[in-house]
C-alpha cells in the first residue's frame, strides 16, 4: 500500500508500520465512527502533536522548571493554560495531566488520603472507574460509595443521592460518567456536597467541547474543581486539564507535579493550545450544537425504529441503548455493526442482567459524524443502517452486512474528515 502524505520519513524508516497507520487512516476514512469517545482532530492539532516540542523534557512549571532552556517552552505551556482559563472561565488551569486517570489521581492525591470515603456514579450506571470504583487503584486505596440511575425514568435520583451524601459524608463528590445521556445538574450536585462537607468534582471528559461551545450547562459556577479530557467532543490531543477556582490552584498543582508526574509532553501541551484556540472560534460553537441537535435526531430515529433507549432519549452527544428487546446480545449487535462499517462499543445499561464484557447495550455518539459534516438530515438513514445491523446479527445475515458497508463507505466519500489525507 502506498501511504499517503505527509509521512514519508515513516514510510523511509518503518515501511511496516507506515503501512498500518495507513490502513487505520483508510479505515477511519471509510467508516461511521459512532464511539462517543473518539473523534477527528484538526490537522493542526496533528501537525502540533509531532513537533520538534516532542525533544524537550520541562519538569516544573513556567518559570520554575528543573531544567534549562525552557524558554519557548514556557510561553507555549502559558498559552494552553490562558486559552482554557478563556474558554472555560476558570481562574486556574492546569494542562499537564497526561490523560484522564491521572487527573483524576491527582484531585484524590491533592484533597484525600487512603481510606478516606469518596463517591461517585456506580460504573455499570454509567459513572467511570476512577470515581471509586472498586477494580481501580481509586476503589483500592479509598472507600468508594456509588450512586446510580432510577429504574424507571433511567435518571439521576437527587433524593438518593443527598440520602447517601448525607450517610457516607464522603471526602469527596464526583459528577458526571461515560454513559450519561442527559444534562448533569450541576447545581444540584453543588448543593448536596456543601450540606454533605465535600468537594464536589465534575468530570467532564465527555463534555467539555459541548461546554465550550455553550451546547451544555458550566459546571464553573458549582464545582470546586472540574476534570476533562482533551480529545473527545474538545476535539484535541490525548491528554487531559485540571481547572478550578483560585484557592486550590496550588494543591492540584503540587498533585500534578511532582505528586504524580515528571516531565509534561510538550507536543501535547502544543496541540491542547491549538485546540482551546479552535474551540474558541465561533464555528466550534455550531459544532457543539450541531453534535447535540444530530443526537436527539438520531435518537428519535431510533425510537422510531423500535429500539429502547435509556432515559428515553438525550441531552447530549451520546445515546445508550439496551438491546435486550432486539434479543440481541450488546457485544453480538457492536461487533456486527463493525463489520458493517458502524463502529460503536458494547455497554452495561443500567440494571443490566448481563456481564460487563457480555452486555445487553451499546453506546453510539454523533460528535465523529458531526466533525466530518453531517447533519441531522442524515440520522434516520444512520439509524436505519443501525437496525439493518443490529437485525443481521440476531439472524447471522453476513451478506446484509456487507450492503450496509457498501453504503456507508458511499457516504462517508462524500463528507471527508478533518485531518486525514484520505
Amino acid at each position: 500500500m502506498t501511504l499517503p502524505l505527509p509521512h514519508p520519513a515513516l514510510a523511509a524508516a518503518d515501511p511496516e508500520l507506515a503501512g498500518l497507520v495507513a490502513d487505520e487512516e483508510l479505515l477511519q476514512a471509510a467508516t461511521l465512527r459512532m464511539i462517543p469517545s473518539e473523534n477527528y482532530v484538526s490537522g493542526a492539532v496533528l501537525e502540533a502533536c509531532g513537533t520538534v516540542l516532542q525533544n524537550k523534557y520541562s519538569e516544573g512549571y513556567p518559570g520554575r522548571r528543573y531544567y534549562e532552556g525552557q524558554q519557548i517552552i514556557d510561553r507555549v505551556e502559558r498559552l494552553a493554560v490562558d486559552r482554557a482559563k478563556a474558554v472555560f472561565g476558570v481562574e486556574h488551569a492546569n494542562v499537564q495531566p497526561y490523560s484522564g486517570s491521572p487527573a483524576n489521581l491527582a484531585v484524590y492525591l491533592a484533597f484525600a488520603e487512603p481510606g478516606d470515603t469518596v463517591m461517585g456514579m456506580s460504573l455499570p450506571m454509567g459513572g467511570h472507574l476512577t470515581h471509586g470504583w472498586g477494580v481501580s487503584a481509586t476503589g483500592t486505596w479509598f472507600r468508594g460509595v456509588q450512586y446510580g440511575v432510577r429504574r424507571d425514568t433511567g435518571l439521576i435520583d437527587f433524593d438518593e443521592v443527598r440520602e447517601l451524601a448525607l450517610k457516607e459524608r464522603p471526602k469527596i463528590i464526583f459528577c458526571g460518567g461515560t454513559a450519561l445521556p442527559r444534562t448533569i445538574d450541576f447545581a444540584a450536585f453543588a448543593e448536596i456536597a456543601r450540606e454533605a462537607g465535600a468537594l464536589l468534582v465534575a468530570d467532564v471528559a465527555h463534555i467539555a467541547g459541548l461546554i465550550a461551545g455553550g451546547a451544555h450547562p458550566s459546571p464553573v459556577p458549582h464545582a470546586d474543581v472540574i476534570s476533562t479530557t482533551t480529545h473527545k467532543t474538545l476535539r484535541g490531543p490525548r491528554g487531559a486539564m485540571l481547572m478550578s477556582r483560585a484557592e486550590h490552584a496550588k494543591a492540584l498543582d503540587r498533585a500534578v507535579f511532582p505528586g504524580l508526574q515528571g516531565g509534561p509532553h510538550n507536543q501535547t501541551t502544543a496541540a491542547i493550545a491549538v485546540a482551546l484556540h479552535e474551540a474558541a472560534q465561533p464555528s466550534f460553537r455550531d459544532y457543539a450544537h450541531a453534535v447535540v441537535a444530530n443526537a436527539r435526531a438520531l435518537a428519535e430515529a431510533l425510537l422510531a425504529q423500535g429500539f429502547e433507549l435509556v432515559s428515553g432519549g438525550t441531552d447530549n452527544h451520546l445515546i445508550l441503548m439496551d438491546l435486550t428487546g432486539r434479543d440481541v446480545p450488546g457485544k453480538v449487535a457492536a461487533k456486527a455493526l463493525d463489520r458493517a462499517g458502524i463502529v460503536v462499543n458494547y455497554n452495561t445499561v443500567p440494571y443490566d442482567p448481563r456481564k460487563p464484557f457480555d452486555p445487553s447495550g451499546i453506546r453510539i455518539g454523533t460528535p465523529s459524524l458531526t466533525s466530518r459534516g453531517l447533519g441531522t438530515e442524515h440520522m434516520a438513514t444512520v439509524a436505519g443502517w443501525i437496525d439493518r445491523g443490529v437485525s443481521a446479527a440476531r439472524s447471522g445475515d453476513e451478506a446484509a452486512l456487507t450492503a450496509v458497508r457498501a453504503e456507508v463507505a458511499e457516504l462517508m466519500s462524500a463528507y471527508p474528515a478533518p485531518g486525514l489525507t484520505v
